[in-house]
Formats: C-alpha cells, sequence, structure tokens
C-alpha cells in the first residue's frame, strides 16, 4: 500500500516518543500489504474498525493511540487522517468526514 503521508506519524512521535516503535510497526505492516478489502486488514490488524466512508480506525500500542485513515482499495493508497490519543480521537465528531 502506498501510505501517505508518513510525515504525519513522525511529527507525532517526535512530540510523543513514546509511541514511535509501534507507529513505525503499523507503517512497516502497512506498507508492504496488499489490502483489497476490508476482510483483508483484519488479517494484519485484527483489531481495526471500519467507521464509513471510507474511513478506519486503528488501535495502536495497546489502544493507548489510535489512528485513522482513509483507504482507496482501488488505487492502493492509504491516506492518514488523524494520530492521537485515545482520548483525543473520542472527542471527534464526525469521525466520517475527516
Amino acid at each position: 500500500m502506498r501510505i501517505i503521508a508518513k510525515s504525519t506519524l513522525v511529527a507525532y512521535y517526535t512530540k510523543n516518543p513514546q509511541s514511535k516503535y509501534a507507529l513505525e510497526d503499523w507503517f512497516n505492516k502497512t506498507k508492504e500489504a496488499e489490502w483489497k478489502n476490508f476482510s483483508d486488514i483484519k488479517k494484519t490488524f485484527n483489531t481495526v474498525s471500519s467507521v464509513g466512508n471510507n474511513r478506519y480506525v486503528f488501535n495502536i500500542k495497546g489502544n493507548d493511540y489510535r489512528l485513522v485513515v482513509l483507504i482507496k482499495f482501488t488505487i492502493s493508497h492509504v491516506l492518514i487522517r488523524f494520530v492521537g490519543t485515545h482520548a483525543e480521537y473520542d472527542r471527534i465528531k464526525n469521525i466520517e468526514n475527516l
């Protein structure tokens, strides 16, 4: 999968170094993946959730962090829309339009 933009992850874990290993692990696994549908994602990340409008939420580092991405399966693109703590994620009002 092509991930846009890793710089979002780097900026986050630069400010929150305890998240670095887990975010880099997610990035590396996702980069090597060839997902065609939600079921394929579940094979790589069992705790992923589909929240509508092509948005998917990943639990990172034992659910300490949440990562929201937009996935376009037809072109193998993953667009990072949000990375933050579980509490920050809970404050998102309209995740389908994130």
